[in-house]
Formats: C-alpha cells, sequence, structure tokens
C-alpha cells in the first residue's frame, strides 16, 4: 500500500516549508483533497528511478564489451581439499589478485566464490539467506595441463574446465557444454582502493623502484577514478559519499541450446525473460514504485536473483547471491563460437544452434553464484529449496478469502463490513487494517477514536471464526511520548546516517526513524513487542502486514534509503535487498514467539528477497484498476513461484483508480484461482465491497469466491507438498510439460499444481478465450460441466460473465469441500467429496491432507493425516502414506464423482475391517459422470470402492 508520489511530494512540500501535517488533516481539508484526487490519476514518475546510465556502477559496467577477459588462472596456485578447490585469479591489466573457490554441492549443484585475495577491508558476503552450508560431494582432478584443469563433477561425464588464459569455466555433460562462466570476457572485479588524494604523503612516497613497479597499476587504477561517480554519486539532490570507492563485479553466463530464461523477480512484464539489447537490464533493488509501469524492467518491491533456463532437454538456475543493487543483462546469441583450446577435446557445438548470454552486474559484495544442474524442472527446484527453503506452511485460513482496504474507517466500520458479507452470503476469513487504525501512525497501537475497543472488535470476529490483519510498517515516529520509538533508540537500534546519528526520512508518520533489522539483537526486540502484553489490544487471531519495507523513504534517493547509511559496519548499500526479507523474519518470529512456538504465523510482506518464501506471504504491491494489471498479474505470480515464492497474490480490483464492474467481477474470477486471494483498495477510491455493484455482479462474485472456499483441501494440500518439497503452487505450463516447447512461452493460463488448469478471462468484453490444454494422449475435463477435451489442441472456449475456464487433469483426484460456509474455520469438520477424472487408460490418483489447521503440531508431533488416493481396474481405494503419523478428525467422505467412465451395475464400499456395504449411485450418461453419495467412511480410514 504505499500510495500517491504526487501526494508524498505535496505532503513534503508542506514538511519542508516547516508544518509538520499528518494524513488525517491534510485530508479533512476539501481543497487539498481534491488536488490529491486529480494529482493521483497520474501514473510512476520514472524519473524518480534511475536507469542504467544514471546508475554509475551499471554504466561503467556496461562500457565494457564481450572480448578478450584481463583475467588469468594461475593453475599453481590450486589448492585441492575434501570441500573445495581454490586457486588465484589475476588480472593482467592491474595485477590485482582474486581467489576463486569451486564447490561442487550435493543435489547436482556446482557453487563458484570469486574474492578479492586481499581485500583492503573485508567485503559483504549474504548472511541468513541459506538455511545452512550447502553440503559438498568430494571434487577430483582429472586432467591437467599448461592452459587447463579438468575437475570430475560425478556421474554422465560430468565435468568442469577451468581455462587459464583468458580465464573461464565450462560445465559440460559427455559432448554438451551445460554453462560457461567468463566465455564473453565479461568478469569484472572493482578491487577496493584508497582514494589518491585521501593517501598520506608517506604513503606516496614509496620509493624510486616501487613507484616504477606500480606504475602500470597506477595508471589503470587513475584512469577507473576518472571515471563519473566512482567516488560520489549523485541523483537529482540526493548525494552519495561513497567512502569505499567503486566496488562492483560483474560475471556473464553463457547457456548453448538455450531461448527461454524466466526469474529474476519482480518485475511487471512477460513470463519468458526479453532481450535487453538496446535497452536497460532488468533491475534488482527494491523500491517503491507508484502505479508501476507494465512491460518495464524497473525495479518493483522485491529482488530475488534466480535466474531459470529451460529447454526441451534440461532445465537449469542460477542463483546470484548477493543483497546489493544488481542489473541483469539478457542476450541472445549463437553457441560454438567461443569454443576454444581444451573445450574442443569436450563437445560438438553447432554454429547455428541457439544461445542465451545472462551478465549479472551488482554494486559490491562478492561473486557467489550457486549453479543449479537440474536436469528437471522438479529437480532445479529441489536444489534451490535445499539452499534457501521451502515455501512456508500457512494456516489453513489464510488461504482463504480476504477483504481490505484504505482503510476501514472505524470498529463500527468493520462490523458493518462483517456483518454485510453475512447478509450477502459470501464466504470471508480476514478483514484487514491499514495505516489508519493506528494511533498518529504510531505502529503497535490503536487510535483511541476509532479503535477504542481493539479486544472487543477481535472478539466479534473470532465468535464467528474469522480473524485480522493489521499492519506494522517498518518506519516508526520520531516521537519522544512513543514507547516504541523510545526503546529503539535508547538500545542503538535505529539505522545510522553516515555521519554516525540515527537515519531519518520521512514516511507516514512524518518523521521517521527505521529500525536496522538486520541486527539480530533488534530483530529478536522487535519480535518480542508482538507479545500480549506488549501489544496492547492484539489477540491471537490478529495477524500481521509489513508494507513500505524497502524501505520506503518518501525524501530519499529513489524513495529509499541511503545508500551510505550504515547498518553497523556495514553501508546500507550492501545490504539493500535484505531489508524486507528482515522486517518479515523478524515479525513472522513475533507470531510465533507470542503463541509459545505452537502457532503458524501469518505475514504479508511487499519487499522480499530470496528465501522470504520461508516467512510469509507477498503480493504484487501497488496495482492498478486496468486490464493490463490483471492480465500482468499471472506471470508476476508465475514468476515468484519459480523461485520458491508460491504464496502470492495482487489485489484484487486493483489498489488505484476505479475498476468498471466488469473488471472486477473477472479480476474476482481470477484471483479466486491464484494463492493470495485479497482485494484492496486505495484511499481515494469508491468504497468496492462485493455487493455494492447490482445483485447479478454479487452474484458473480459470490461465486467466485464460492468456488475457492470448495478448492481449499486441494490449496491446502500443494501447500503442505511445496513446504515438503519446494515445489511450486502456481506453474507454467512447461513445468509439467518440459519437452513441450509450444508451452515455453503461455503466460495466460497456468497449472495449480499439476492437475488444474486455470485460463482466466482478462480481456474486456471477451466473449470467447483461447485455451492450450498440452499432454498428446491426455484428456481434460471441464470442471463446471464435465466436458471431455483431448490435450495436445488449442480449444476456443465460448465465455459469459460466469464462466471461469477451469479443467482438471484426466488421471487425477482432486479433493472438494462443496459445504460452503462464512469462513473456513466453520469447515474445519465438514465432509469431503473427491473428483475422479479418469484418464484415457482409466486410472486417476492424488492425495488427502488434513491436520488441525493451524498449528507447528503438524511438524512437531506427527499429528495429521495424508492419505493416497487411487482409482484404476474398476477400484478405489484410499491408503495411508504416513503410517508412522497420528490424528483423528471428524471429516468424512460425502460423495464420490467419477468422470470420464462407464456405468457399472453395482458400487460395494469394502471397509478396513473387511466388512461391505452397497452404495446408491447415479450415472450420467451424457458426460459419462458417476455419482456416489454418503460413503460415509471417515476420511482418515482405509477403505476401496469397487464399481462392477
Amino acid at each position: 500500500m504505499s500510495k500517491i508520489f504526487p501526494y508524498k511530494r505535496l505532503t513534503l512540500l508542506l514538511w519542508y516549508h516547516g508544518t509538520v501535517m499528518n494524513r488525517r488533516f491534510i485530508y479533512s481539508k476539501g481543497l487539498l483533497l481534491i488536488l490529491l484526487l486529480c494529482l493521483s490519476a497520474q501514473a510512476v514518475d520514472r524519473s524518480n528511478f534511475k536507469t542504467c546510465d544514471q546508475s554509475s556502477f551499471c554504466k561503467r559496467q556496461r562500457e565494457l564489451k564481450p572480448g578478450q577477459s584481463p583475467y588469468r588462472a594461475l593453475l599453481d596456485t590450486l589448492e585441492l581439499s575434501d570441500s573445495r578447490i581454490t586457486l588465484q585469479l589475476i588480472n593482467d591489466n592491474n595485477k590485482v589478485r582474486l581467489l576463486l573457490e569451486l564447490y561442487r554441492l550435493q543435489g547436482n549443484m556446482t557453487r563458484v566464490k570469486i574474492n578479492e585475495l586481499k581485500p583492503l577491508k573485508p567485503r559483504y558476503e549474504v548472511p541468513d539467506v541459506l538455511i545452512s552450508d550447502p553440503l559438498t560431494e568430494p571434487l577430483s582432478v582429472v586432467s591437467q595441463d599448461e592452459n587447463s584443469l579438468v575437475l570430475c563433477l560425478g556421474g554422465k561425464e560430468r565435468r568442469l574446465i577451468v581455462s587459464a588464459q583468458p580465464f573461464r569455466l565450462d560445465i559440460v555433460e559427455g559432448p554438451q557444454v551445460l554453462v560457461s562462466l567468463n566465455s564473453r570476457g565479461l568478469l569484472a572485479f572493482e578491487h577496493l582502493r584508497a582514494r589518491k588524494d585521501t593517501k598520506s604523503e608517506s604513503e606516496e612516497m614509496t620509493g624510486q623502484e616501487s613507484v616504477e613497479k606500480q606504475s602500470d597499476e597506477d595508471e589503470q587504477i587513475k584512469e577507473e577514478e576518472d571515471k563519473p561517480g566512482m567516488w560520489e554519486e549523485t541523483f537529482k539532490s540526493h548525494s552519495d559519499s561513497k567512502p569505499n570507492g567503486p566496488s562492483s563485479i560483474s560475471l556473464d553466463f553463457s547457456l548453448p541450446g538455450v531461448e527461454h530464461v524466466y526469474g529474476i523477480p519482480e518485475h511487471a512484464d512477460t513470463l519468458k525473460l526479453k532481450n535487453t539489447d538496446g535497452s536497460d537490464p532488468y533491475r534488482l533493488y527494491n523500491l517503491d514504485v507508484f502505479q508501476y509501469e507494465l512491460h518495464n524492467p524497473m525495479a518493483l518491491y522485491g529482488a530475488v536473483p534466480v535466474l531459470i533456463s529451460h529447454n526441451t532437454e534440461r532445465t537449469m538456475g542460477i542463483f546470484w547471491l548477493n543483497a546489493a543493487e544488481t542489473w541483469v543483462d539478457i542476450s541472445s546469441n549463437t553457441a560454438g563460437k567461443t569454443l576454444f583450446g581444451k573445450m574442443l577435446d569436450f563437445v560438438q557445438v553447432s554454429s547455428e544452434a541457439p544461445q542465451t548470454d545472462v551478465r549479472w552486474i551488482s554494486e559490491s559484495g562478492i561473486i557467489d553464484v550457486f549453479i543449479m544442474l537440474g536436469p528437471k524442472p522438479t529437480d532445479v527446484f529441489t536444489q534451490y529449496a535445499s539452499l534457501t527453503g521451502t515455501q512456508s506452511f500457512p494456516p489453513l485460513s489464510t488461504l482463504a478469502y480476504h477483504q481490505c482496504r484504505w482503510n476501514y474507517n472505524d470498529q463500527e466500520d468493520v462490523k458493518a463490513v462483517d456483518q454485510g458479507f453475512d447478509e450477502h452470503d459470501i464466504p470471508y476469513d480476514f478483514i484487514w487494517l491499514d495505516i489508519e487504525h493506528a494511533d498518529g501512525k504510531r505502529y503497535f497501537t490503536w487510535d483511541p477514536s476509532k479503535f477504542p475497543q481493539p479486544k472487543d472488535m477481535l472478539q466479534g470476529l473470532m465468535a464467528k471464526k474469522r480473524k485480522l490483519v493489521a499492519i506494522v510498517d517498518p518506519h516508526i515516529r520520531v516521537d519522544s511520548g512513543y514507547k516504541i520509538h523510545n526503546e529503539i533508540r535508547s538500545k542503538s537500534f535505529y539505522v545510522k546516517n553516515k555521519d554516525g546519528g540515527d537515519y531519518e526520512g520521512w514516511c507516514w508518520p512524518g518523521n521517521s526513524g527505521y529500525p536496522d533489522f538486520t541486527n539480530p539483537e533488534m530483530r529478536a526486540w522487535w519480535a518480542s513487542m508482538f507479545a500480549y502484553d506488549q501489544y496492547e489490544g492484539s489477540m491471537e487471531n490478529q495477524y500481521i502486514w509489513n508494507d513500505m519495507n524497502e524501505p520506503s523513504v518518501f525524501n530519499g534517493p529513489e524513495v529509499t534509503m541511503h545508500k551510505d547509511a550504515l547498518h553497523g559496519v556495514w553501508e546500507h548499500r550492501d545490504v539493500h535487498n535484505l531489508y524486507g526479507l528482515y522486517v518479515q523474519k523478524a515479525t513472522a518470529d513475533g507470531l510465533i514467539q507470542r503463541s509459545g512456538g505452537v502457532e503458524r504465523p501469518f505475514v504479508l510482506t511487499r519487499a522480499f528477497f530470496a528465501g522470504s518464501q520461508r516467512y510469509g506471504a507477498v503480493w504484487t504491491g501497488d496495482n492498478a484498476a486496468e486490464w493490463g494489471h490483471l492480465k500482468i498479474s499471472i506471470p508476476m505470480c508465475l514468476s515468484l513461484g519459480l523461485v520458491g515464492i508460491s504464496f502470492c497474490g495482487a489485489d484484487v480490483g486493483g489498489f488505484f483508480k476505479h475498476p468498471s464492474t466488469e473488471l472486477l467481477v473477472r479480476w474476482y474470477q481470477a484471483g479466486a484461482y491464484q494463492p493470495f486471494f485479497r482485494a484492496h483498495a486505495h484511499i481515494d477510491t469508491p468504497r468496492r465491497e462485493p455487493w455494492l455493484f447490482g445483485p447479478e455482479n454479487t452474484g458473480l462474485i459470490r461465486e467466485a469466491v464460492r468456488q475457492r472456499y470448495a478448492l481449499l483441501p486441494y490449496w491446502y494440500q500443494l501447500f503442505y507438498n511445496a513446504h515438503h518439497t519446494g515445489q511450486p503452487v502456481m506453474r507454467p505450463l512447461w513445468v509439467e510439460y518440459p519437452e513441450d516447447v509450444a508451452t515455453f512461452s503461455i503466460e495466460d493460463e497456468y497449472l495449480i499444481g499439476k492437475d488444474l488448469l486455470v485460463h482466466p478471462v482478462t480481456d474486456e468484453g471477451a466473449t470467447g478465450v483461447t485455451a492450450f490444454l498440452p499432454g498428446k494422449g491426455e484428456v481434460w475435463y471441464d470442471v463446471h460441466t464435465f466436458q471431455k477435451h483431448d490435450g495436445d489442441q488449442s480449444l476456443y472456449i465460448p465465455v459469459t460473465m460466469s464462466s471461469i475456464p477451469v479443467f482438471q487433469r484426466g488421471g487425477s483426484i482432486i479433493c472438494r469441500k462443496d459445504r460452503v460456509r462464512r469462513s473456513s474455520s466453520c469447515m474445519e469438520n465438514d465432509p469431503y467429496s473427491l473428483y475422479v477424472a479418469l484418464s484415457s487408460q482409466g486410472s486417476a490418483e492424488g492425495e488427502l491432507y488434513i491436520d488441525d489447521f493451524h498449528t507447528f503440531n503438524f511438524e512437531t508431533s506427527k499429528q495429521f493425516v495424508h492419505r493416497h488416493l487411487s482409482f484404476s481396474a474398476n477400484m478405489l481405494s484410499s491408503r495411508n502414506l504416513s503410517p508412522d503419523s497420528q490424528f483423528s478428525t471428524d471429516s468424512w467422505i460425502e460423495k464420490i464423482v467419477i468422470i470420464g467412465g462407464s456405468q457399472p451395475s453395482s458400487v460395494t464400499l469394502r471397509n478396513a475391517d473387511g466388512t461391505e456395504s452397497t452404495l446408491e449411485f447415479e450415472f450420467d450418461s451424457t458426460h459419462a459422470v458417476l455419482t456416489l453419495r454418503k460413503p460415509a467412511v471417515n476420511a482418515a480410514a482405509d477403505w476401496t470402492v469397487l464399481l462392477r
């Protein structure tokens, strides 16, 4: 939620003129309100954000063109241990030496680290993102000569070739080059150095011999220092002092045979990454971007430096572990043009084969890259999860529908909205409170006039088995009467400015301090503030939303923190993209701790990094009520899922502007089939609760929400599997059909798990959509009509306003709860319905997962039910997948629907004890649908249904 750039400028203008004004006062003034409403229609002001040419390190690095690399590997410095190989690299232009470390990791991964051999001071290495030190496997030398070193990486003749001059790394498998590093000669490592004009006289008077020895190096360094922006940089009115001077790094990767690459979110762009030749690179730098543009590589709120490559033969990943501002260039080429020396002994590559070249450029830190070699998409997801962890397993209720607005006015407003859902028979689980709920934007408090009895409000929701989310942002109002501020200041927990004082900037409360979340002591203190005796008025059914955590600083450069601000000994430039992750982590830890470690947390974050999946959900930020923003929500969430963050959604209806009724209905229909399902709106927009658009549209929205609730068992099972395996919940088609080239660029439809295909209607006035149904020899069933369609075809589907094109894969069993109630918690013990969609071979399988839906007991004491459901040879059975787990459920099986079969003469239920009973059934011959009603077996029991 952040909000209006023109408003921010206006607020700052007033502030700079000596008037401290909060938003409540501004909005009470009619003239200013009219002005704000006019200004709010504007889109992003791109002049507030840098291009590559305006980012001096990016411009310097991009001026380096492909060619002969100055770096040479000194093979005589090779050191081999059980876990790694090290050797030195030298830049023949300036004689600076680097240390190369190579690791063979378990799970078919290779790690490459490059740092200065003897840096002037330590360079930043990213902590807390990897879940542990990756397990290694032995590296062995296969052969070595004067210009190359060949290392064994395991089976299938997988080798790592180190070429000495120029330095280059190649990973090959048999005759195939999988990936090459520095094959284009774009490795560049700006070493730390003392500024010439700050050296002492004794340092400069080193003797004639030393001067002559260093003359070539000094000439090169002087040439670099002459480039603008190396020691100080200005953007608009902001100055970056750069006390450490230039420190950027760059490395290129070549991917022979690859035309499709994905990932590196967050960008409002296509699923398949575009060629950046002739345009700006993709930027990774967490920023508060107002009403962002579509199809643009500019940075947004989050940054995950993971790129996935895919072709019909292999999927691979590149994880660039660096938290500084990063740019990623992508270009298409042809393979075979850069092979030389030892490479020619191993590989044969057609000069006409496609190739994608990727270049990573970061402002500071070291090169620390993980190459995930797949070979299957599922392998890459597993490999990445082994490094950074899996998606947190959310409470079931958080997968249901969320109702949000900036802002619900007061307790009576919350009560009225809650009653409105009941009156219109629309289920929901969460109502949200934005920044106006707090006392003067003092987080962890409640406005005493609007929310005087927060516990009464929360208890009223709890009585209906509903919950609330309140916002807690990481900017803290500088106010001596505010306990949170006083404690942070007294403990010296604020980020410092370059001169050592507390860093302050302008955000919603006015003048604000920014807690240093990189400090573990600060994070522990922050977590303690969520205890019920600290956060007065909070209860167990209140959860948290972290917004503005890029961090957003209205009067800062690019609306964020100055890069020369200090987090202990490190500059903000080193840690910037980690800030939001640390905020969400500390908040999630607080919610866990307040329950004594029993309850699973829910925390929504806007800013994120690699590893953020461990702490909760993300959303796509401040979108707009436009059809293009509805469309782009699909590739944005698909991209996040590919890099581990499955719990993703977009503001239903669009945050800015007012949607047409058609757009709002279509957005509900799409949002109901995305992982995080929340409607949200800007304070300036008209109210848009689902019943405000006439009875017909209320009915359409109600039906979309009810479809979501019916499918909650399937969503929950998918998130359980994602938590255990790292596989994405919402997937591009190519993940399940990796050899089908027709799926590689599809981004207007997607899979939920592997068994539901969704093609939302995202065009205004649409009367039909064309969906691609993948899988030669497979069949798909329309979930609404049960009509059967062959796979491997493009299917035209006529649509009306009630249409949500969704298909179930033949060969799958999906569990639903068709008794939809006012909240998911009201449905916990309701019976299940099984939808068995038969494959062309007459078989199907699926899973059913049940636990208490909100605690960690599924992990700590194995309290869950996990069943395998299978149908073959006219027999449907339920088998226990976890015999050592212990959990009982009151839920039972009330209906079984078998789609695509034939009519039996009888149906028999066989229980675990061998007893049998006859089941009544109905058969619809038009669509070949067999319905078995009330088998009445417990959902946790073994049983078999026999069709005769």
